[in-house]
């Protein structure tokens, strides 16, 4: 039984660690050898801590001989993504003039995570500057789909959506600011969640300046995992309070029942912004088993869907015109400064009156997409409204990053109003996974991950099995 501990799922392994039935050492070890046996030819991880790891495994094995107070991720092995603070290794990013970049403390996240008993046992690929929907890179190289080498695993957690859909641990660290953990866990067949912003706390002290507000408004940390019920326990240890986040939130993750209301608004795109027949067909089997469930879908679109989704360009672009262009013409590879030209010439320029217009915008759009909640609790949509797209489809031109704007759409309309979003997966089309994303109002993500879990227990989907390992 122990000579598969890889394949264990997070909320197994605590119990057994804890109980003794398995060691966390035997945990710690089975998810060392899988990521040796897989790493050359999927390449999701940039740095493995075998060494560190084994001591901190035998420590907590010991801790559990002791009848000492454990964790809920006691003796669990994780990855952390290779654009947050580990303390005494370099916070890459993904890029080679960051390779001797050392964080001397941690991030709040990984903070959280290691006191609830979490043992790191490497780092996951990104691409440079975590800004794009692909994961590869000059300094870690490429990160690979294990369902298809022609498809993208998704950016930017893609080293941490492979790694967890392979075994290399049963939970990984992600974050999103557009995308970055819902679309990987949809190219890679996991679960992905992408909490509220001010939901979990995040600082880098290795970041050269403070980030520009419309990104701390849209960008959040968050699990990936093969289960929803990983992701709770992920999302319950990871969102505890640090004051080095001032935008930290000390709310539940759990709240009283909505009267009954069990309305799932499901939405299939706009004029502007259509599903492919895939996506569209994975919607519609997840209402139905939502409705199996004992949710009420109705057909509805929430309000300005397509202002939001240019918001994110608006306010986060121009910000980064601002602040992050000069870095990346400087220390970026030419894929992130190809994307990043591509993403730029579909950005409206502002001065800063404009910016500000565009910020107000924002607090509009959220106000009624808040009315709107009121109304149906959960809304379903796609994660992407296209299939994952082929490699390097973001170096074609700007042509084509503007039908990957288009599809990306549900994506970036719900990072920039700082709204929960999970990731899960439905089944496969055309030999990818397919899956879809449920989104509720700030701080329910109990909400998405219930109905999140309706869906996963009807779709009998296991990325294991589907992958044949």
């Amino acid at each position: 039984m122990t000579n598969a501990l890889w394949r264990w799922n997070a909320l197994d392994l605590a119990r057994a660690i804890r109980n003794g039935e398995v060691s966390s050492r035997e945990a710690v070890q089975s998810c060392l050898d899988r990521g040796q046996a897989i790493n050359a030819a999927f390449n999701p991880l940039t740095e493995t801590y075998a060494e560190q790891a084994l001591r901190a495994a035998d420590a907590a094995d010991a801790a559990v001989r002791g009848k000492q107070e454990l964790g809920a991720l006691h003796g669990v092995p994780v990855t952390i993504k290779a654009n947050a603070d580990l303390a005494g290794t370099a916070t890459t990013n993904g890029v080679t003039a960051y390779r001797d970049l050392i964080a001397q403390e941690n991030n709040p996240a990984v903070d959280n995570w290691l006191r609830a008993g979490a043992i790191v046992i490497g780092r996951t690929n990104v691409p440079a500057f975590s800004w794009r929907w692909f994961s590869d890179n000059d300094l870690h190289g490429r990160t690979v789909n294990p369902f298809d080498v022609a498809r993208t695993p998704g950016g930017s957690s893609g080293g941490a959506a492979v790694a967890a859909a392979l075994g290399v641990g049963p939970l990984a660290h992600g974050s999103d600011q557009g995308g970055s953990i819902r679309y990987p866990a949809y190219a890679c067949g996991v679960a992905g969640l992408r909490p509220s912003q001010g939901r979990v706390p995040g600082y880098n002290a290795t970041q050269r300046s403070e980030r520009p507000v419309a990104s701390q408004m849209a960008a959040t940390q968050g699990p990936l995992a093969r289960t929803v019920a990983d992701l709770r326990l992920g999302l319950a240890a990871m969102s505890g309070g640090d004051a080095r986040d001032p935008w930290w939130v000390p709310a539940p993750l759990a709240f009283p029942e909505l009267n009954g209301n069990r309305r799932v608004a499901l939405f299939a795109g706009t004029a502007q912004h259509q599903a492919d027949a895939a996506v569209a067909d994975a919607l519609q089997r997840a209402a139905g088993w939502l409705q199996d469930a004992g949710y009420l879908v109705e057909v509805a679109e929430p309000p300005q869907f397509d202002a939001a989704a240019a918001l994110w360009l608006d306010v986060l672009m121009n910000e980064a015109a601002g602040s992050m262009q000069r870095e990346i013409e400087r220390a970026g590879d030419r894929a992130i400064q190809n994307a990043y030209q591509s993403m730029l010439a579909h950005t409206p320029r502002r001065d800063k009156d404009g910016f500000i217009q565009a910020m107000a915008m924002r607090t509009t759009i959220l106000r009624e997409w808040g009315r709107f909640f009121e109304r149906y609790p959960i809304l379903l949509m796609p994660v992407s409204f296209a299939l994952p797209f082929p490699v390097d489809r973001d170096q074609q031109g700007t042509d084509v990053m503007a039908d990957i704007l288009r599809a990306q759409s549900p994506l970036i309309s719900t990072a920039i109003l700082g709204l929960p979003g999970l990731s899960v997966p439905v089944g496969l089309a055309g030999g990818v996974p397919v899956g879809v994303q449920l989104v509720a109002g700030r701080f329910r993500e109990d909400l998405c991950l219930a109905a999140g879990e309706a869906i996963e227990a009807r779709a009998g989907w296991s990325v294991l099995d589907r992958l044949g390992v």
